[in-house]
């Protein structure tokens, strides 16, 4: 049982990553552009909120409070929020935007990636619920406001090229 909260908890982010850029990969050559326009933007800004975040809230990790080993080895530092599980929500919102079924799955995906940090000792819910939410956020902002002006930006210079 260890060895799947392992995987889950260091690689199973990576299995949303790899799905999302498959889907983008089998998509017409505007969608892939827009994809990643919106990645380009959504991704940057979801890691810098939750940095901001971070520094508003202080979570300790569970195996410093509980004065237990680990599943896996990491710093005793600040665990909210969970960076793996904001890299899985955000891909997943970027997603959601355009296939909301593969986003929804991605977003699940990315759940069991919190969830296993959960159970691997080195995080909270509150840690995976507040990386969710964080990136769930700043990807709708993206997603309504900033990215319809960017793409209208990024297609007149791009023009027919696309």
């Amino acid at each position: 049982m260890d060895s799947f909260i392992i995987f889950g908890a260091q690689y199973l982010y990576l299995v949303i990553v790899i799905a999302a850029l498959v889907y983008i990969c089998w998509q017409p050559k505007e969608l892939c552009w827009k994809i990643a326009l919106c990645a380009i933007i959504a991704l940057p800004l979801t890691y810098i909120a939750a940095k901001i975040v971070s520094n508003f809230y202080f979570d300790p990790r569970p195996f410093v409070i509980g004065q237990f080993t680990p599943l896996l080895p990491h710093a005793a530092d600040n665990g909210f929020p969970s960076d793996h599980t904001l890299l899985g929500s955000a891909v997943a919102a970027v997603i959601f935007f355009f296939h909301r079924k593969l986003g929804f799955l991605l977003f699940v995906v990315a759940f069991l990636v919190g969830v296993s940090r959960v159970f691997a000792g080195i995080h909270h819910f509150a840690d995976i619920f507040g990386s969710m939410v964080i990136a769930a956020v700043v990807t709708s902002i993206v997603s309504q406001y900033i990215f319809p002006l960017a793409w209208k930006q990024f297609s007149q210079k791009c023009g027919k090229t696309l």
